[in-house]
């Protein structure tokens, strides 16, 4: 392995332990990896990782304003390489501006408001109506070359990995505040009417049913009443009663 070779392995090495950093957030880490992106990558002078959803580009982490003005560009005039490329393609990459005829107003607006003429873009991951991206920019044409797609492949897996790590987390520490939410509705519907955790469950799913309400936010309803015996009184009220509860 050369220098250039051990300088890369080391950088990665370096990117994987700050993921692995429990201190460390995912806007950190994503700010990591254009910062890397932009002083490995000969030709990348920006980069940035975006959210496109429902065919609206929202930047997460960019290295320069540059980065940021192309996200809004394409957003203004509703077409370029994020909004359709991104959609079709694991990697998409445009040479020139001043010769790609894909998307003519983004790429008449990108000239007039910055200096980029090369974008290579990386698909980080497709969910719904969601995706995620990476992409660098460069004031050169034909500046990206299979080794900066290389190394561009290898951050976007980084990447695409922190944010999986991300959104996991986001929905345990969900889940447990749900099942705090259900418990602490569980104990006030046993004392309330003398029941045990297993009934006191039934009736919050028997309810949320009937309702047709999420059972934890149907525990949220019931914990914020003003006079809880009031709303556990019309939670257990059959189909013909009253079907939703009062807001404190």
């Amino acid at each position: 392995m050369d220098d250039r070779g051990t300088q890369l392995a080391t950088t990665f090495a370096r990117v994987a332990r700050t993921m692995l950093a429990e201190e460390r957030d995912l806007d950190t880490i994503l700010r990591e990896i254009v910062t890397v992106a932009v002083a490995e990558i000969d030709s990348c002078e920006s980069a940035g990782i975006e959210l496109v959803e429902k065919r609206v580009i929202r930047p997460v982490v960019a290295s320069s304003e540059v980065a940021r003005r192309i996200s809004e560009v394409q957003n203004e005039v509703g077409e370029g390489p994020c909004l359709s490329a991104i959609e079709e393609h694991e990697t998409f990459r445009t040479d020139d501006l001043e010769t790609d005829d894909r998307w003519p107003a983004f790429a008449a607006r990108a000239r007039t408001d910055t200096d980029v003429r090369s974008i290579i873009g990386f698909r980080l991951f497709a969910e719904e109506d969601t995706m995620g991206a990476l992409n660098l920019y460069s004031s050169k044409p034909n500046a990206f070359d299979e080794h900066a797609s290389a190394i561009g492949s290898i951050l976007a897996a980084h990447a695409a990995i922190a944010m999986s790590w991300a959104r996991e987390r986001e929905y345990m520490q969900a889940a447990v505040q749900n099942r705090d939410v259900i418990g602490q509705a569980k104990g006030l519907l046993m004392a309330r009417k003398n029941v045990t955790g297993d009934a006191a469950f039934e009736l919050l799913r028997d309810a949320s049913q009937r309702l047709n309400v999420k059972v934890h936010r149907l525990a949220e309803q019931l914990i914020d009443q003003t006079d809880s015996a009031i709303g556990v009184d019309l939670l257990l009220q059959s189909e013909s009663g009253s079907t939703t509860l009062p807001h404190s």
